[in-house]
């Protein structure tokens, strides 16, 4: 409960929002909020809400749904977390923890020789990067052809037709990060 109280007042404060403002508009009093801050009292899930939505949040983010990405920052590579495979043959991987919250997503895609991206890169709202971290990827974007190579990187909007395919005889792998976040 108290660390509620601290993430409530944070946002409260990071958006420059008086205690009294936010009861005012919550529809509690201020003493009532600050008894809530203090970790002297629990809000009710209404009152939780009406809190969240005012400070622009949910009430996930306030009961500490986010900490386990800002708990567990690191993941070691090894320990990257398999996503799925498409039947050409390239492998999804997410590099961070799971968490809600996030802003965007770090993939790692293993394209082997003749594969490509179908079912695995999707069209959606948002923006997307890559960078290539070894071999060489073809990038379909709109109806131009880009050729990456190592070291190169490419930077998009999703809401355009896109596919990457592995024309050479090596795997290729690829940084992939997407915001906002998409569920795969």
């Amino acid at each position: 409960m108290k660390r509620l109280g601290i993430r409530i007042k944070r946002k409260r404060e990071a958006l420059h929002m008086q205690l009294n403002d936010l009861a005012k508009r919550v529809g509690i009093s201020s003493s009532a909020l600050s008894q809530i801050e203090n970790a002297k009292a629990s809000p009710s899930i209404v009152t939780l809400k009406s809190i969240a939505d005012n400070l622009h949040s949910s009430v996930g983010e306030l009961i500490g749904e986010n900490e386990v990405v800002t708990n567990n920052p690191l993941v070691k590579f090894d320990e990257k977390h398999f996503v799925e495979q498409n039947q050409s043959g390239a492998s999804l991987y997410l590099l961070s923890n799971h968490g809600n919250g996030k802003q965007m997503e770090a993939f790692l895609i293993e394209f082997k020789p003749g594969s490509n991206s179908k079912n695995i890169m999707r069209t959606h709202p948002g923006q997307e990067f890559c960078f290539v971290l070894k071999g060489e990827i073809v990038l379909q974007f709109k109806e131009k052809k880009y050729t990456l190579q190592e070291k190169d990187s490419f930077y998009f909007n999703s809401n355009r037709s896109h596919e990457a395919y592995n024309e050479s005889d090596e795997t290729t792998e690829v940084i992939w990060v997407i915001t906002p976040p998409d569920m795969h």
